[in-house]
């Protein structure tokens, strides 16, 4: 059985999407609650506080600031989708925190795979803003911080029902890091076509496959069995970080894709096969929470047996 780190913090229920907001604590309520009987077998780490200058591995300098203002402030919508409250930007930036803390409990040998539950999630926030219920970007935080840490090479996997705009955006130009996305389209956020492959040194390095609403098991299954491999066999990454979001599920209310709990759970054993390499799994969407605790406790069942 693989030593799987599960991170999560009671800051994460206080982050104020606004009433009937589809990213509700809730979704992190499900998620422990399904999770009840694996606890034993998990490694329980608590996150830790990011620092400024560690957010802005990927953003603005100034960013963090106007988030922290604007909470303390009261807070308010960021964006037509995003909302925050008073306690939004400490939920935040420990959601930074636990990627951060994943890479160096992976470095000590305390675990050799983690799953971040956390909120806010992050693939859409860009460089200066919030956008798609995202304030910091999680993953691509977590992917620059493992590179000052030594892990040269990062080969991120998005399998959330959106595009990770922020995300690509952040490595467009990068050949150290490699974007793979599997998303519906056309679809928020509009990007994401199969001709966005990168630029300069990065071009190659990003890699979408669009996928038309009604989409199954059967498509996601070959695409993460006989496309995704050979990708991760030439790039030969150091440490796979996967944007694990569950909207993909067949009874998620603000998507129109098909694939069933069990296809979640075949998609995410095809990823754990690709690499003997650490793996961090970093929650993004997800709004059916019957689906969402499901999936992930069958995410966390293949972290530990695969």
């Amino acid at each position: 059985m693989k030593k799987v780190g599960y991170i999560y913090d009671d800051i994460y229920l206080k982050h104020d999407t606004g009433i009937g907001h589809p990213e509700s604590p809730q979704r992190l309520v499900y998620i422990n609650r399904y999770l009840e009987p694996l606890k034993d077998k998990l490694v329980h780490i608590s996150p830790r506080r990011a620092t400024v200058k560690e957010i802005t591995l990927i953003h603005d300098t100034y960013y963090p600031q106007e988030i922290m203002d604007f909470c303390s402030a009261g807070g308010g919508y960021l964006d037509p989708d995003t909302h925050v409250g008073i306690h939004s930007y400490d939920a935040a930036v420990m959601a930074v925190g636990a990627g951060l803390q994943a890479v160096d409990k992976i470095l000590s040998n305390e675990v050799e795979r983690v799953f971040c539950a956390v909120r806010p999630p992050g693939h859409h926030a860009e460089k200066d803003k919030a956008m798609g219920f995202c304030i910091f970007n999680n993953i691509a935080i977590t992917a620059r911080y493992a590179q000052s840490k030594g892990f040269k090479k990062v080969f991120i996997i998005d399998f959330d029902a959106h595009h990770g705009n922020g995300t690509q955006k952040a490595f467009y130009d990068d050949d150290t890091v490699f974007y793979f996305s599997t998303h519906e389209y056309p679809f928020y956020p509009g990007t994401g076509s199969k001709d966005e492959k990168g630029v300069g040194k990065g071009y190659g390095y990003t890699y979408n496959v669009p996928l038309p609403a009604g989409t199954g098991d059967d498509v996601y299954l070959q695409i993460y069995q006989e496309e995704l491999p050979p990708l991760v066999k030439s790039f030969d990454p150091d440490i796979i970080l996967v944007s694990a979001g569950y909207d993909l599920h067949e009874d998620d209310p603000l998507t129109y894709l098909e694939v069933s709990t069990e296809g979640i759970g075949k998609i995410v054993e095809s990823i754990l096969q690709l690499k003997d390499v650490p793996y961090i799994f970093m929650l993004e969407g997800g709004y059916n929470l019957d689906a969402l605790g499901e999936s992930v406790k069958l995410t966390i069942e293949k972290m530990l047996e695969v």
